[in-house]
């Protein structure tokens, strides 16, 4: 049998990076592997540029402890692995983000109705006062008496507040053009 000369043979011949004289330089595991194994996580992610870079952090792993990775019968073999363990939890990182983000997300709430907007728009044209007793009145359920107290005023004022809130709300919410023909 003809022997092999370390130079010529590639990867696979060798098992997986190591040269049949002793362990394999970093550089030639790095030149002869990923490439493949990043085609390996595109299947895997389905993404080529996360691909290259999940493979870029294993090797960066791998080189900070390459004298001991060195050693191993297989050093790629731990590469992949930590290339697919990096893979694996940024899938189930995304996914517990997935999943907080939907337990945030707010329920579509309607806008406001046209009658609401008219609302607002007319009680937004009432002076203050009226439009604070209209809203204390209606709205909190507050008593003439316990707005007259609130707001430090006779309760005739408050009254005098109603009905003129009142009457400028009925002429800005129904407006001259709608006539009541009731007559």
């Amino acid at each position: 049998m003809a022997e092999v000369n370390p130079v010529e043979v590639g990867p696979a011949e060798t098992g997986a990076g190591n040269r049949p004289d002793g362990p394999a330089s970093f550089d030639a595991v790095y030149d002869a592997h990923f490439r493949p194994l990043a085609a390996q996580l595109t299947a895997y992610v389905g993404d080529l540029s996360l691909a290259q870079d999940l493979t870029q952090e294993a090797f960066c792993r791998a080189f900070a402890r390459w004298s001991t990775i060195a050693g191993y019968d297989d050093p790629v073999a731990w590469v992949r692995r930590v290339a697919w363990n990096l893979a694996t939890s940024r899938w189930r990182r995304l996914r517990t983000a997935q999943s907080f983000l939907r337990r945030q997300r707010e329920e579509h709430v309607p806008g406001p109705s046209p009658d609401r907007v008219a609302l607002h728009s007319a009680l937004a044209k009432l002076p203050s006062r009226h439009r604070r007793a209209v809203v204390l009145h209606y709205l909190a359920d507050l008593s003439v008496a316990e707005i007259a107290e609130q707001e430090q005023v006779a309760t005739g004022t408050v009254k005098s507040w109603l009905h003129r809130a009142r009457t400028a709300l009925a002429g800005h919410l129904n407006p001259a053009d709608e006539v009541n023909d009731d007559a």
